[in-house]
Order: structure tokens, then sequence, then C-alpha cells
């Protein structure tokens, strides 16, 4: 190793930073449990200042109650963001709208419940924007996720009025959140993509400095279809038949990834994947 780059580590290793844990898709209560028995390990092991979980699907794996939210928060949970099963209760319509720290995706028309950003102070006086985006391709047509995302950073940007820029990134495509990741690339600080329940493996920082991930994975079952019982989801693709899914409820794997940001300009240093429990192949629960 060579004396610049000597220099570039300790000056990246003596930058302040904040950690953030993103995990996606909870799903059902085998999502739930597995949050509960590895939240707190990954908060302690890697000094966690903020956690945000995807949890449009947490209530029976489809949708989000008002009591699931309630609880997620009360345990360790800082923001929820969620997708296009967000309106599968509609219980939960009143409750968007009581709360800012259950999000709905921004680019809904307006006059829709809820709101699709928040502005949260962690535990260390930082201010984090964390904005939950919908794509379109192989879903609802909703309004362009791409120009919802400018009108916000017109009035929010990164380093002059908040620490941290998150996005969840909730498509279908993955050339759709791919887009997204260049779009935003060096105005935000990480695009996280959910909705897919399958965790990629092209985590990388893009060249402005935006973490990026097609998307983070599910926190569920993986002895599953997606998180439904194969048994009841196979007629569909067999027979072409109307079927009743049912979530699986085996032992579920935690599944998100840890983004560690400058407080220098907001960028991300690193991106790591974490992994525990269930079917899928474990990763380090402590930072490498």
């Amino acid at each position: 190793m060579n004396l610049t780059e000597n220099l570039s580590q300790l000056k990246a290793s003596q930058e302040e930073m904040l950690t953030i844990l993103f995990i996606g898709d909870l799903f059902g209560k085998s999502g739930r449990r597995a949050l509960d028995r590895y939240l707190g390990t990954l908060q302690q092991n890697f000094s966690v200042d903020m956690v945000i979980v995807n949890g449009e699907n947490s209530a029976g794996g489809i949708g989000i109650t008002p009591a699931i939210a309630d609880e997620l928060l009360h345990n360790g949970v800082d923001v929820i963001t969620s997708g296009n099963h967000i309106w599968k209760y509609k219980e939960i319509f009143s409750y968007l709208d009581s709360t800012n720290r259950l999000l709905r995706p921004l680019n809904y028309p307006a006059g829709a419940p809820g709101k699709g950003f928040v502005l949260y102070t962690t535990r260390s006086r930082r201010r984090v924007a964390v904005l939950n985006l919908s794509g379109r391709v192989f879903m609802d047509a909703l309004d362009c996720p791409f120009q919802a995302a400018d009108h916000f950073l017109e009035k929010v940007r990164l380093g002059r009025d908040v620490d941290a820029i998150i996005v969840d990134m909730h498509a279908e495509a993955t050339s759709e959140k791919g887009a997204m990741g260049y779009h935003l690339d060096g105005r935000v600080s990480a695009v996280l993509g959910t909705h897919t329940h399958i965790p990629t493996a092209d985590q990388q920082i893009l060249p402005h400095g935006t973490a990026f991930q097609t998307d983070v994975g599910m926190t569920g079952c993986y002895r599953s279809i997606i998180g439904m019982k194969a048994e009841s989801v196979m007629p569909r693709f067999l027979r072409q038949m109307p079927t009743h899914f049912e979530q699986a409820q085996e032992e579920g794997t935690l599944c998100g990834s840890v983004v560690r940001l400058s407080l220098k300009d907001g960028l991300c240093r690193s991106i790591q994947p974490v992994r525990a429990g269930g079917a899928l192949s474990a990763t380090a629960l402590a930072p490498v």
C-alpha cells in the first residue's frame, strides 16, 4: 500500500459516520419473529443510529395493521416504509394520517392518505430524510417516481437540510430500480430496492457516492415462494387456477443492508448486506 492509499484510509477512519440499518419486506409472523430475534444484535454490533424497515407485508404476508406498526415502532424500528400493498386494511388509512413514521409511496396521487417521506431526527440528533417511492413497470400506473424524487430534492437537499437521505425504491423491474439509482446518484445517500423479496448481490457505491442495491431481500421464510407456502401457490402456475395463498410459517431469514454514511457530505462509505436465520446462508453480523 502506497502513501496516498494510507492517507486515504486514515482520513476515512477519522470521518464521523452515520450508520443506518435498512431491512427489507417484513413478511408475516416468520418475518416479525426474525426481526425480534436479530435486531438487537445488529443494532449493537454495527452501532446503528437508525433502523428502517419495509413493513407492507408484515400482516399475514400482505398489508400492515396499526397494531403491527405500533409493535414495530415500539421495538426498535424508527421508520416503516411500504409499497403497493399498504392499502390492504382500511384501518391503516387513518393511521397513516396520524403518524409520519409509517410511509406510503410518495408518488401516489394527491389526496391519498399519509405521506411519502419523513424528516426524522435520530437519537444522536442527526437529521435523516426517508423517501418512499413506487415503480410503475409491471405495477400500478402511479405518478412518475423520478419526477416525484426530483420535486422532493428541490426542497430538501443533502448536506444543507439533512445529514442523510435514504430512498426505498419499491419496484418490480430491476431496470427501473437501477435507473433510479443512477438518477439520484450523488444527490441522496442510498437507493435501496424492495418488493421482489429476493436479495441481490449487486450492493455497491455508485460513481458519485450513493449506495445502491437492487433488492435487499425479504425478511421472512424462504422455504416458500416469495413468502407463501409453495403448495398454495403452485395451482396458479400449473393449472392457471385461482388459489388462496397461505403465508409460510417456518423460521424466517432477516435480510437487510447496513450503510455507513459520512457526516461530511452524506454520501456512502460502505454498504454491507446482512442475513441471519432461516434457510439462506448467513452473513457476518458485525462490520467487516
